[in-house]
C-alpha cells in the first residue's frame, strides 16, 4: 500500500440548503493555502460557486471539485473535496458525488437542525455506505442549540452521534470549543480571520458538562478493546488521545458512530479541527470496500482493489463542458493508473477512447497532470463519447462497474427559440445540457411537434433557460410549467395479439398470449415473466417481446405519459418458420400493449412532495388553511421557540408559485422547503381535466 494512498481523502460536503456548505469549503481553501482571500457566498465571490447563476442567487447548483493539502500531526494529507448543492432540484449532484466518495462531512445548521434535504442526503449516503462526520455550523446564530441538533440526529436520522467537542458559549457568546479528546479549550482569535487560536484549560462553568461527555466518550472507546477496558477500569484518564482517535476512526469507518464537531464557519471558527477530523476519522481509499463489477465478456463478477499496480478501472460520474478545454469527464479511479495520452476502453459504449489530458480540478480551473493513480478523483479530456455512469478501464481487463441510478424528472415545460435561426442551435444546446445532467431530459411531442424539457423543479428549469441564454446565446419562449404525471394500469387484463403483415414477398408473423397488470409491490419498471411452455415461441424471440413491452411503456394510452411499473406474464403464442423474426415479435408486443391496456382500468399518478413550512406562531392557522385548499395532507406541527414547523405532503400540481403566496400570507416571514416524496393516484375528478388541458397545451 503506497503512502500516497494512505494520506488521500475523497470527501464530499453535504447538507440542507443554506446550512453553510460553501462557506465552510471557502474557509477550508483559505486555511489550506489554496485561496489567499476568503470568498463569500453573499458577495458572489465564493470560489466553489463559479457559475454566474450561483453567484447571483447565492446557492450552489453544480458540485465543484477541488484538491487541498493539510498538515496534521506531522503528516501531509491530500484531500479531494466535492462541494455539493443543498437545493432539492439539484439532488443529482449529491447522488453522483456520493457514489464515488469515500467519506462525507454532513453540515447541520445549529438553528434549523435536521432539515428535509438533510434527511435526503443522509439517505443517499446510507445507500452508498459512505462513512461520515457531522459539523454543527452557525453556532453564533440566535437560537443555536448544539445538543438539540444531536438529539434530532438520533430521532430523525436514526444516527448514533458522538460529540467530540462541546461549544464554549452559544449565539453571540460563542467563542470556541472544548476538545473532549485532549480535554483542552480552543479559543479563536477574531483579528487573524480565525487563522490563529489558543489552547487553554476548560472554562469553570463547563467543567461538569465536559466531564460528563468526556467520560461517555472514553467509556465508549474502552468498550471496543479489552486492553483499553482494563486501563479504563484502573484509571479512565490513562487512555491516550492516540488510542481514542484510533478507536473513533475504526467505529466511524464501520459506520457505527458519527463524530460531531461544531463551529461558526462565517466567523472563521471551528474549521481547522474539522480538517483534522477529516484526516483522522474518514477513510482513505484503501479503507473502503473494494469495488466489484461484471466482466462484459465472461459475465462473471470481478473485484478491483485500490492499488496502482492492478488493472485500470474508473467510473465517470459527471460530464461538464468547459469553454476552454471542451468536454470534461470527472472520474474516480478505483484501481490501476492512467497516463495522459493513453487509451482506455469505455465498456458503456464498447469503444476505445484516447485520454489526451488529465486535470486536477479547482472549481472551474484546471491544473494539468501527467498521470493519476488509484484512489484519486480527476477530470479527463479527449474522449469522443462518454456518459455519466460509464466505466473506463484497461482494454485487456474489461469490467462494468455498477452505474448510477438517477431520479426521474417531475416537471416539464415547452420551449421554443425566439428566432427561427436558433432552431438547430437549440437542439444541440439542449442535448449538451442533457448529457451533463441525467435528471434533465428533452423530447419532442409527437402530436404538437413542440420541444418539451423536463427537470426536478421550477428552479432547475429556470437555470436551464438562463444557461441557454448566457452560454449558448439562445433566447427562448417558455410555456407554463407542467407536472410530469405517470400512468398506471390498476387492473389485470388477459389478451392475445396476432400480428400479420404480407407485402408480396416474405411477410411478418407473430402471435403472443399474455396477462398484463400492476407490478408486484416495490418493483419499478417492467416485471416480465416468461411462462411459455413447450417451445411455442422460440427462446431467441423472448427478449424481443420483452423489449417491445419496455419501449411501449414509455407512452401510456391515457395521455402519453410513461408507466412507472407494469407486470407482463407471457403465457403462450405461436410463430411461423419463414415469416417470424425478432422484429415481428417486438412489434406484436407494442401493439398488444396498447390494445390490452386500453381494455383495462388506467389511472394517472401525480408527484407528491414532502413540504416543511417554517412560520411564526401567529400565521399557522392561515398556512394550514391555505395548504388544505392545495389538497395537502398536513401530518404534524412541531413547535420551536417563536415559530412552528408545519409538515405536509402535497401534490406538486398545487405548488406552483407557492413561495410568493407564502411571502404574502406571512408578510415575508415564512420559509419553506420541498422535495419529491412519491407518486400517488390522481383523483378521477381531476384526471379528465388534466388530460383535456394537456391535449390543448401550447407554448405561449
Amino acid at each position: 500500500m503506497t503512502e500516497k494512498l494512505l494520506h488521500t481523502r475523497n470527501i464530499g460536503i453535504m447538507a440542507h440548503i443554506d446550512a453553510g456548505k460553501t462557506t465552510t469549503t471557502e474557509r477550508i481553501l483559505y486555511y489550506t493555502g489554496i485561496s489567499y482571500k476568503i470568498g463569500e457566498v453573499h458577495d458572489g465571490t465564493a470560489t466553489m460557486d463559479w457559475m454566474i447563476q450561483e453567484q447571483e442567487r447565492g446557492i450552489t447548483i453544480t458540485s465543484a471539485a477541488t484538491t487541498v493539502f493539510w498538515d496534521c500531526r506531522d503528516q501531509k494529507y491530500k484531500i479531494n473535496i466535492i462541494d455539493t448543492p443543498g437545493h432539492v432540484d439539484f439532488t443529482v449532484e449529491v447522488e453522483r458525488s456520493l457514489r464515488v466518495l469515500d467519506g462525507a462531512v454532513a453540515i447541520f445548521c445549529a438553528v434549523g437542525g435536521v432539515e428535509p434535504q438533510s434527511e435526503t442526503v443522509w439517505k443517499q449516503a446510507d445507500k452508498y455506505n459512505v462513512p461520515r462526520i457531522a459539523f454543527v455550523n452557525k453556532m453564533d446564530r440566535s437560537g443555536a442549540d448544539f445538543f438539540g441538533v444531536i438529539s434530532q440526529m438520533k430521532e430523525k436520522l436514526g444516527a448514533n452521534p458522538i460529540p467530540l467537542q462541546i461549544p464554549i458559549g452559544e449565539e453571540e457568546t460563542f467563542t470556541g470549543v472544548v476538545d473532549l479528546i485532549t480535554n483542552k479549550a480552543i479559543i479563536w482569535d477574531n483579528e487573524s480571520q480565525g487563522m490563529n487560536f489558543t489552547e487553554s484549560e476548560v472554562p469553570a462553568d463547563l467543567l461538569k458538562v465536559v466531564e460528563e461527555y468526556r467520560l461517555k466518550l472514553i467509556e465508549g472507546v474502552a468498550e471496543e478493546n479489552e486492553q483499553l477496558f482494563e486501563k479504563f477500569l484502573a484509571d479512565h484518564n490513562s487512555i491516550t488521545p492516540v488510542e481514542m482517535r484510533d478507536i473513533i476512526r475504526k467505529a466511524t469507518i464501520e459506520q457505527r458512530i458519527i463524530p460531531v464537531l461544531c463551529g461558526a464557519s462565517f466567523k472563521n471558527k471551528g474549521v481547522q479541527p474539522l480538517l483534522d477530523a477529516i484526516v483522522s476519522y474518514l477513510p482513505n481509499p484503501s479503507d473502503v470496500e473494494s469495488v466489484s463489477g461484471i466482466n462484459p465478456y465472461t459475465e462473471k463478477e470481478e473485484v478491483r482493489h485500490a492499488d496502482a499496480s492492478k488493472p485500470f478501472a474508473a467510473l465517470a460520474f459527471k460530464i461538464a463542458t468547459d469553454p476552454f478545454v471542451g468536454r470534461l469527464a470527472f472520474v474516480k479511479v478505483y484501481s490501476g493508473s492512467l497516463t495522459a495520452g493513453s487509451y482506455v476502453l469505455n465498456t458503456g459504449t464498447g469503444k476505445k477512447e484516447r485520454i489526451s489530458r488529465i486535470m486536477q480540478m479547482h472549481a472551474n480551473k484546471q491544473n494539468p497532470l501527467t498521470s493519476v493513480e488509484a484512489g484519486d478523483i480527476v477530470a479527463v479530456v479527449g474522449f469522443k463519447e462518454v456518459r455519466t455512469g460509464d466505466t473506463l478501464c484497461d482494454e485487456k481487463h474489461p469490467i462494468v462497474l455498477e452505474s448510477i441510478v438517477f431520479p426521474e424528472p417531475v416537471i416539464s415545460v415547452a420551449v421554443e427559440p425566439k428566432t427561427q435561426d436558433d432552431v438547430d442551435k437549440l437542439d444541440l444546446a439542449l442535448n449538451k445540457l442533457a448529457e451533463e445532467d441525467p435528471t434533465f431530459s428533452v423530447r419532442v411531442d409527437g402530436e404538437t411537434g413542440q420541444t418539451i424539457i423536463s427537470g426536478m423543479g421550477e428552479l432547475h428549469l429556470e437555470i436551464i433557460a438562463d444557461r441557454l441564454k448566457r452560454e449558448f446565446k439562445i433566447d427562448t419562449n417558455k410555456g407554463n410549467p407542467q407536472v410530469a404525471y405517470k400512468e398506471a394500469l390498476v387492473s389485470t387484463v388477459h389478451h392475445r395479439e396476432v400480428y400479420k403483415k404480407q407485402t408480396g414477398g416474405r411477410g411478418r408473423f407473430a402471435d403472443i398470449e399474455f396477462e398484463i397488470g400492476p407490478a408486484d409491490d416495490g418493483i419499478k419498471g417492467l416485471q416480465f415473466i416468461n411462462d411459455v411452455k413447450g417451445g411455442n415461441i422460440p427462446k431467441e424471440y423472448i427478449p424481443a417481446i420483452e423489449k417491445g413491452f419496455r419501449i411501449a411503456m414509455q407512452n401510456g394510452v391515457l395521455a402519453g405519459f410513461s408507466m412507472e411499473s407494469l407486470k407482463v406474464r407471457l403465457i403462450d403464442g405461436s410463430y411461423h418458420n419463414v415469416d417470424s423474426d425478432p422484429l415481428a415479435f417486438e412489434i406484436c408486443a407494442k401493439v398488444g400493449f396498447r390494445e390490452s391496456v386500453k381494455a383495462g382500468r388506467n389511472v394517472l399518478l401525480e408527484p407528491i412532495m414532502k413540504l416543511e413550512v417554517n412560520v411564526p406562531d401567529e400565521y399557522v392557522g392561515d398556512i394550514t388553511s391555505d395548504l388544505n385548499k392545495r389538497r395537502a395532507n398536513v401530518e404534524g406541527i412541531d413547535s420551536k421557540p417563536r415559530y412552528q414547523i408545519v409538515k405536509a405532503h402535497v401534490p406538486l400540481a398545487e405548488m406552483f408559485g407557492y413561495v410568493t403566496s407564502l411571502r404574502t400570507i406571512t408578510s415575508g416571514r415564512g420559509t419553506s422547503s420541498m422535495e419529491f416524496s412519491h407518486y400517488a393516484e390522481l383523483p378521477q375528478s381531476l384526471t379528465d381535466d388534466v388530460i383535456y388541458k394537456l391535449k390543448g397545451y401550447l407554448v405561449k
